[in-house]
């Protein structure tokens, strides 16, 4: 599978398209100033404890108040506590030597949140879900630094490798290497991009990460609540860092210093992979050449369109996103059985890329064409299991109901991307409605009197062809006789076929349209 990334840079922000064998799988929209991005780190401060939720609201600096529930505290609470606060007042000339930092014992999974911050201290959390829709964002104190090799968690000791590493010698081989490597006070996640890297690439990652923990301890000291201590990288590299592997064969960017940029992170984390990074600079927009903007407007919208005819319907209500699955005029055999489980396999290779693309999340319900025969359910149930091994958001797939539907439950980080792919209608401006055609002749009028009133000569006026034939037509008896008696002046009527119906523009003797 090929991978392409093409980044837009404008003043508005950063576009990055994420593109696999050329079509568009994700698209992400970076605004000049984001604020509450995933994996942030913020000094906040406890304002509200609710026993009966076991959660507690923190002010982080955002209009709502941001939700921490107990199951988010960690274990490690007590001792993120006294850090938090050591690391405020620490007065020394570099900080204290985190680790020689004595832990505080772990809280029970089954406490309550009144016993663990009863005191409303000042907390260092990370954002969990950034503010979507009315509600604050979603924190945690299960603090973590992600690398491209490990994750960083502070506070424990424990080395725990990925299972989708699945050879067991090999998953010992980075164990062993990460014990040796990591320092006290240290626990290390090794992600299943460690596999067959060697001692070398892990701890210059792990020197990395314990380089941004001394950042953040550096950060903290006088700190005042609310107060951003730490951003998760820009959301280009943070997706580099997450995705890049040997499929990527492409990364194109438009704006020459974030090219500079993209290039020196790709050097220094995958030196031989740097001259996948172009520079764009062919003059015409970034996302019209590589195709990203017809995709766009093809996939947004409530009816997706498939290309043998299968068609979904895409709603989101409070509650939930439905999918409807309809046939359309695909028939590719007269067994209508066939026929269903073709259009589902289309329609569920669509699905998977719909809601990574549109970043859809919580509870999804997929109304597929109806199947009478258990195996055939059975087939677009693991082909969907497939499809949807590539998306990065946790998910649980449930099989095929009696009812022929699929429910789907996709974690929800970030508001999902809605783009709207309808344009105003030219003529009415998106009301409607338009001006009552009676009238079009006296607003001409009124502005053609204007025009002559200030010495503009050689005027033509391009109106639709039924005007213009209300406007031309009859010797002597048209409206362009009677202006040509009223102002002694020829003007010239041109009909055109691309104006609406009440369209009409003036131009003068050169051609040049007049701006009214």
């Amino acid at each position: 599978m090929n991978k392409e990334l093409i980044i837009n840079a404008a003043p508005t922000g950063v576009e990055i398209a994420l593109l696999e064998d050329k079509k568009l799988v994700e698209l992400h929209h970076e605004s000049g100033n984001p604020n509450f991005s995933v994996g942030d780190l913020y000094l906040g401060r406890v304002k509200k404890l609710i026993p009966g939720l076991n959660a507690a609201f923190v002010d982080v600096g955002f209009e709502k108040d941001a939700f921490l529930h107990y199951t988010d505290l960690s274990p490690y609470i007590r001792s993120i506590l006294k850090f938090t606060q050591q690391a405020i007042s620490d007065k020394t000339p570099e900080g204290f030597d985190f680790t020689k930092f004595k832990n505080e014992p772990e809280i029970v999974k089954t406490g309550k949140i009144t016993d663990v911050l009863g005191g409303k201290p000042n907390i260092l959390v990370q954002i969990l879900k950034e503010p979507i829709s009315s509600k604050g964002p979603r924190l945690s104190c299960e603090i973590s630094l992600p690398g491209r090799f490990i994750v960083l968690t502070p506070f424990n000791d424990i080395v725990a490798v990925s299972k989708k590493i699945h050879s067991s010698e090999e998953r010992k081989r980075l164990q062993k290497i990460v014990e040796a490597i990591k320092t006290p006070n240290f626990g290390v996640i090794v992600r299943t991009a460690a596999e067959g890297k060697k001692t070398a690439e892990l701890h210059e990652d792990l020197t990395t990460l314990v380089e941004t923990w001394k950042n953040i301890q550096a950060n903290l000291r006088g700190s005042q609540p609310p107060q951003k201590i730490l951003s998760e990288q820009a959301k280009t590299t943070s997706i580099l860092r997450d995705l890049l592997n040997e499929s990527f064969n492409r990364i194109v960017i438009n704006d020459r210093n974030m090219f500079a940029d993209t290039r020196a992170y790709i050097q220094k984390i995958a030196p031989e992979k740097q001259d996948i990074v172009q520079h764009y600079h062919n003059g015409a927009p970034i996302f019209d050449h590589y195709g990203v903007t017809r995709q766009v407007k093809a996939s947004f919208g409530k009816t997706v369109n498939l290309d043998s005819g299968v068609y979904l319907i895409i709603e989101a209500t409070e509650a939930l996103h439905v999918i409807d699955v309809n046939s359309g005029y695909k028939s590719s055999s007269n067994n209508q059985e066939q026929n269903a489980l073709a259009s589902n396999l289309e329609a569920a290779g669509e699905i998977a890329r719909q809601l990574r693309l549109r970043d859809l999340g919580g509870i999804i319900i997929i109304d597929f064409i109806d199947m009478k025969l258990p195996e055939n359910k059975k087939v677009v149930y693991e082909a969907m299991e497939k499809f949807m091994a590539q998306d990065r958001a946790k998910h649980t797939i449930l099989p095929i109901s009696k009812f022929g539907l699929m429910q789907i439950t996709r974690q929800r980080v970030k508001p999902e991307v809605t783009i709207s792919v309808a344009e105003d209608c030219p003529t009415c401006h998106g009301t409607g409605k338009i001006g009552a055609s009676v009238l079009i002749i006296d607003e001409i009028e009124k502005n053609l009197q204007y025009l002559i009133n200030h010495q503009h000569k050689g005027l033509t006026i391009r109106v639709h062809p039924i005007f213009y034939a209300y406007l031309a037509k009859g010797f002597l008896t048209s409206r362009r006789w009677k202006w040509y008696f009223q102002y002694k002046k020829w003007v010239r009527i041109k009909a055109d076929s691309n104006y609406h119906l009440t369209e009409y523009r003036f131009f003068d003797a050169n051609e040049e349209e007049i701006k009214l």
